[in-house]
């Protein structure tokens, strides 16, 4: 297999039709592999960005705006070559190729999601650092606490500056998926200029006006705290 540097210096594969499979460590152990698949600067964040659906390469960009277009192209061209992402074309009336994962790059969710629990127990996680809006949207298909939803019902809209999501509660399971503006008769809506807005009332508990009103809520006000206290992030680890 031939490598190449990236723009960090570190060695990524080229597509040459051999494997990736033992390039870094020469270990057998699947996590091993996992991180020879996985583990270049960027590429678990461009997964996390196309697992709600694909995504235009200029849409990786914006959520991604340190990321370069060389690395992302670069990292793009290995996670296709690793059977993770694929290359489409949208139809008309929207003709644009995109990126998707496959059937096995999107069996990356629970992963992202233990990964997601494991490391916010950290003293060391900053909440205040930019959160794209499909982050959020997994982190709270993640953070869901599906005992709480006992026979909850609701369609849900999300509008997160320019993104529009609509999430799907039954069965203390939250579906999301990105959609067109203008979801029609939701049971809820929340609107937000930018998605760490959701942060604190969702995960602090604080109420929009204490949070600084920037997340706007519409539907019943009962029904709407009740969604909200679905949610709740793992307790902190000792020492």
């Amino acid at each position: 297999m031939k490598l190449q540097k990236d723009t960090k210096g570190s060695e990524s594969a080229v597509s040459s039709g051999e494997g990736p499979h033992g390039r870094w460590y020469g270990d057998a152990c699947g996590a091993a592999f996992a991180m020879e698949l996985l583990g270049e600067r960027w590429s678990l964040l461009i997964v996390r960005e196309m697992m709600l659906g694909a995504r235009r390469f200029s849409e990786l960009r914006q959520a991604l705006p340190n990321l370069s277009a060389k690395v992302l192209t670069e990292r793009l061209e290995t996670l296709q070559a690793n059977g993770i992402v694929a290359r489409s074309f949208r139809k008309p009336p929207i003709s644009a190729q995109v990126y998707g994962l496959t059937d096995w790059g999107r069996a990356l969710e629970p992963v992202l999601q233990e990964l997601g629990r494991w490391a916010v127990r950290s003293p060391m996680h900053d909440h205040t650092l930019p959160l794209t809006p499909v982050a959020l949207m997994l982190s709270m298909r993640t953070m869901i606490v599906p005992a709480r939803a006992s026979g909850l019902e609701l369609w849900i809209a999300f509008d997160i500056g320019e993104q529009h999501f609509a999430g799907r509660l039954r069965e203390g399971d939250l579906a999301i998926h990105p959609i067109g503006e203008g979801m029609t008769s939701p049971d809820l809506r929340f609107t937000a200029p930018e998605a760490s807005d959701f942060l604190p009332v969702f995960y602090g508990k604080r109420s929009a006006a204490e949070a600084g009103g920037r997340l706007k809520i519409d539907g019943d006000p009962a029904m709407a705290q009740r969604f909200i206290d679905l949610f709740a992030l793992p307790p902190k680890c000792e020492g």
